[in-house]
C-alpha cells in the first residue's frame, strides 16, 4: 500500500507575544523532508502551494548564504520573500531570517528556527518564527499565512514520500 500524505495537519500556536510555533508530522524520513525543504527545484513545487506558480527559487545553503523566493500568485501579482541563513545542521536544523518584500517601506526580518526530528521513519518538523513585536507577529498571522502554509506542507510531505519511494 502506498504511503499517503496527511492534509492540513500542521499545528499553529502562539507561545509568546512575538512568536508563532508551527509543528507538523511528515510520513517520511527527516533527510528527505530536509531535502524537500532545501532543494530549489523541490521548494518550487511546494512553496506556492495551490496559490500560484514559482518564478524564482534561489538557495545558497551555507551560513551567511542568501535565499529568495518569488511566486506569481493566482491573482497575477508577485509575492517575494528573502533572507539569510544563520545556522545550518544538515538534516537537523535551519536558522534563517525571513523578510516579506511586499510591505511598503520595507519589512522587518523575522527569525525562523526549524528542527527536524525522526522517530520510526516519521519526521516531526518544528518551526519557531520570532518577530520584533506582537504587532508584527499579528500582521503575519492575519495575512492568511496558515492557509497557504498548510497546503504547502501537504505538498512538501508528498514530495518527501515520493523521494522515499526512490531512496
Amino acid at each position: 500500500m502506498a504511503t499517503q500524505a496527511s492534509t492540513g495537519s500542521a499545528k499553529v500556536t502562539l507561545p509568546a507575544d512575538e512568536q508563532i510555533l508551527i509543528t507538523r508530522e511528515f510520513n517520511a524520513p527527516k533527510h528527505l523532508v530536509y531535502k524537500a525543504y532545501t532543494t530549489p527545484e523541490l521548494v518550487a513545487r511546494w512553496w506556492p502551494s495551490v496559490h500560484g506558480t514559482m518564478k524564482l527559487t534561489e538557495i545558497d545553503l551555507r551560513v551567511g548564504g542568501k535565499w529568495r523566493y518569488v511566486m506569481e500568485a493566482n491573482g497575477g501579482f508577485e509575492v517575494g520573500f528573502h533572507g539569510e541563513y544563520r545556522e545550518i545542521v544538515a538534516n537537523e536544523k535551519l536558522v534563517y531570517t525571513e523578510i516579506f518584500e511586499g510591505v511598503p517601506g520595507g519589512s522587518e526580518a523575522g527569525l525562523n528556527t526549524i528542527t527536524f526530528e525522526q522517530t520510526d521513519g516519521r519526521t516531526r518538523m518544528t518551526m519557531l518564527c520570532e518577530y520584533s513585536s506582537k504587532d508584527v507577529r499579528d500582521i503575519v498571522i492575519e495575512s492568511g499565512m496558515e492557509h497557504g502554509m498548510q497546503a504547502g506542507m501537504d505538498i512538501l510531505e508528498q514530495i518527501a514520500i515520493d523521494l522515499s519511494a526512490n531512496d
